[in-house]
């Protein structure tokens, strides 16, 4: 072999080992953490810049290297997160494997669409008033309840994750299908409803009136009595709702609330409100289709969490007192370590 092959082996094999050094030696040149937004449509010149701008990669060429090595492969728009030092290799894997950076957000049974767009406003990608104009697309669900103004009942509580470029309407959308998903599960092995709306609304009261599982059946069953025999349901939430609706809840329900004029006020009417007043989850949804089997009209709060359920309304009057005295024995002592720790921090004078 000559000198000059010799040589030029050597710088083939040198340059060789340089675009290798290059292709995968880690590099970070940001603090913390970076998002870099590939539009859609944009060419890999354009997406080596930015990443080369940011401090993902110490300079554009190895992804462009990058890319003449794996020429077949689809390089996909969306935000992505970069938090630690990666090879240009690496990069170039992350961006053709579409690892979009997702945002989530988590939607608590009982939520209403306003407490919902409250929520997903904190991941700072869709506004308030963004989701509510979406969610105030009743359209939406006209095959499940015609003529609704409203989403109300029908955005389903779970975590949803979404990207940058997700719109309002995107997300609505994911709850529908969630919802929809889970009702038919839910509904699987039930007669069908006469009304899927007053099934979603009865679902929604129990939702909001007991946070304990095993007591759904229990309640829906407080309600479906109270139906048959027309006697007004007079469920706190729905007044509370009413009040929201019309910008005049302030934190408590007081006793001149339950007179505020709503065909969502259910000490006012009788029968159901015209429609869901949150969202309820799927053991709720179970609870409106099969209520338990019992002959309660009344339920009170028991200071342990959950109800005492009573079937005449001297045994209801008797919970209601029992209630009243053990909150108000509660609250006496309360008071009193209060005044004790107060009194312990006194310094003598």
């Amino acid at each position: 072999m000559t000198f000059r092959r010799i040589l030029l082996v050597l710088g083939v094999a040198g340059a060789a080992l340089g675009v290798a050094h290059a292709l995968l030696h880690p590099y970070q040149g940001y603090a913390g953490e970076v998002f870099v937004d590939i539009r859609r449509g944009a060419g890999t010149f354009e997406m080596s810049a930015q990443l080369a701008d940011a401090g993902v990669l110490r300079s554009e060429w190895p992804f462009l290297a990058a890319r003449a090595l794996r020429p077949r492969s689809v390089l996909k728009a969306g935000e992505y997160r970069f938090d630690r030092p990666l090879s240009a290799w690496e990069v170039y894997r992350k961006i053709a494997s579409g690892d979009v950076f997702y945002y989530s957000v988590t939607i608590p049974e009982g939520f209403n669409i306003s407490e919902i767009g409250d929520a997903v406003a904190r991941t700072s990608v869709i506004t308030r008033q963004e989701f509510l104009l979406a969610a105030r697309q009743g359209g939406r669900v006209a095959d499940l309840a015609p003529g609704l103004p409203t989403l109300e009942g029908f955005l389903f509580p779970d975590t949803y994750r979404f990207s940058r470029h997700t719109t309002a309407e995107d997300l609505v959308g994911q709850m529908l299908q969630r919802f929809r998903r889970v009702w038919l599960e839910t509904a699987a092995g039930h007669a069908a409803p006469s009304s899927l709306l007053e099934t979603v609304t009865l679902a929604s009261l129990v939702e909001k009136e007991t946070p304990v599982a095993s007591e759904r059946a229990t309640v829906a069953s407080v309600f479906r009595n109270r139906l048959r025999l027309g006697m007004p349901l007079q469920c706190d939430p729905t007044v509370i709702y009413a009040l929201e609706l019309a910008g005049r809840y302030r934190g408590q329900l007081l006793k001149d609330d339950l007179g505020v004029r709503s065909p969502y006020n259910t000490y006012a009417r009788a029968g159901l409100p015209p429609g869901p007043i949150a969202s309820p989850g799927r053991a709720s949804l179970a609870a409106a289709l099969d209520p338990a089997a019992t002959d309660y009209l009344y339920f009170v709060a028991d200071n342990h969490g959950g109800h005492t359920f009573s079937a005449s309304l001297d045994r209801h009057s008797e919970a209601v007192a029992r209630y009243r005295r053990q909150n108000g024995r509660r609250k006496a002592a309360v008071k009193a370590k209060k005044s004790t720790v107060k009194a312990e921090n006194v310094r003598p004078r």
